[in-house]
């Protein structure tokens, strides 16, 4: 057996393994949602014949080719009966695309489909794409809408300056994609937008982000809203914000929803990400809050603090001590998979039910902004609880 084959043969029997190997929950449960052992899908979990020339001839020392940076910040859907989730992919040039993998128990054994995802470019070519969230919409397509990045045409001299924009696709079978012009808004540059999966008025309801720039939101940001005639010229005209950045609470520095909300009888559940400003940089969680049956832009409870934070091995990676979300997937059952990348480098997957996240959202006390507040509640709990004993 010549080198070549005994390195590629040990490759694919360490992938395999991995591949095939069973996750487990965590010994550990606050009771609203289940962690597990292992991340779902790594740059390990690649296949090797996107990374690996399998030609002796041409490979003879079996390099990897196009190497993979981070598996991360992944759309998701119930496909099939499969637990789907388009991957990005960050390769080492630091351009990500997207990739789907799925998974029989959404928890683990998630293996990629044959290729990439071929996105169309428009007119003006994306430099980058990352971060779709998808949408089944009551119209019969799901669409993806993700960032799309350019280099900031007005700033030539800085290398760094960038713009981003909503960049939307539709599909029926999640191989073909329909590239649709991206989205117009007259707030700045636009990130985190996110597809209400029913019509509002008769009209395409979005979540949004509006931005200053590329890196900052600037003065305004915080979640906004708009209604848009059409998804194939999408243009929101009038944009609102439903969820402000708040000073001193895990949403001061910005914040922006994750994936499209969940009906619930009592509401829409919302997960979305918070970010503040530490010793360490930025420090990205998610959280939750429940919007209106019937006006969805309208919060009805808004939960204090975090509802997943990064801890242990989650903490270290490419961008560290960050968490970030943008797909979930809820069974017919009530059981809801929340898929979440950690330090932007590998995905991970928490398991609850609606009834428990309902439970949570409504039932948390909300963030009263001062020490002295947060003080009351706990009394007030213990005082609950000392009633109870009697």
């Amino acid at each position: 057996m010549s080198n070549f084959t005994a390195r590629i043969e040990e490759l694919t029997n360490t992938q395999a393994q991995l591949l095939e190997r069973k996750n487990a929950p965590k010994s550990d449960s606050n009771g609203i949602y289940q962690r597990y052992k292992n991340p779902i899908v790594t740059p390990e979990h690649i296949p090797l014949n996107w990374r690996y020339d399998l030609n002796e001839k041409t490979n003879p020392h079996a390099m990897e080719r196009i190497g993979v940076n981070a598996t991360l910040n992944s759309g998701a859907i119930k496909f099939s009966d499969k637990y789907v989730i388009v991957v990005r992919v960050e390769g080492n040039d630091r351009k990500s695309y997207f990739a789907i993998a799925e998974s029989d128990n959404g928890i683990d054994g998630f293996r990629f489909w044959e290729r990439p995802i071929t996105m169309p470019e428009t007119d003006v070519p994306d430099t980058n794409i990352y971060d779709m969230r998808l949408t089944r919409h009551e119209d019969g397509y799901i669409y993806g809408l993700f960032c799309t990045e350019r280099k900031d045409q007005t700033n030539l001299a800085d290398m760094s300056a960038a713009e981003a924009q909503c960049g939307i696709a539709r599909t029926k079978d999640l191989i073909n994609w329909e590239r649709l012009p991206d989205l117009v808004t007259y707030s700045g540059q636009q990130r985190n937008v996110v597809l209400h999966p029913e019509f509002v008025d008769g009209k395409y309801a979005l979540y949004t982000r509006p931005q200053d720039s590329f890196i900052s939101v600037g003065g305004g940001g915080g979640i906004g809203w708009g209604l848009s005639e059409s998804m194939v010229n999408a243009e929101i005209k009038d944009e609102i914000i439903i969820d402000n950045k708040v000073y001193h609470t895990i949403k001061e520095v910005k914040n922006g929803q994750g994936p499209a909300p969940i009906k619930t009888a009592e509401g829409w559940l919302h997960l979305a990400h918070g970010v503040r400003n530490t010793a360490a940089g930025l420090r990205y969680v998610l959280y939750m809050f429940m919007t209106d049956l019937n006006k969805p832009w309208q919060i009805i409870y808004s939960p204090a603090g975090h509802f997943i934070a990064p801890e242990g091995d989650e903490r270290v990676g490419d961008v560290s001590n960050v968490v970030f979300s943008n797909g979930w997937v809820v069974d017919d059952n009530g059981d809801v998979y929340i898929y979440y990348a950690s330090s932007d480098t590998r995905m991970h997957v928490a398991t609850s039910t609606l009834d428990k996240l309902v439970d949570f959202v409504i039932n948390t006390p909300e963030d009263g902004l001062r020490s002295f507040k947060s003080v009351e509640a706990i009394n007030t709990l213990i005082d609950k609880n000392l009633l109870e004993e009697k």
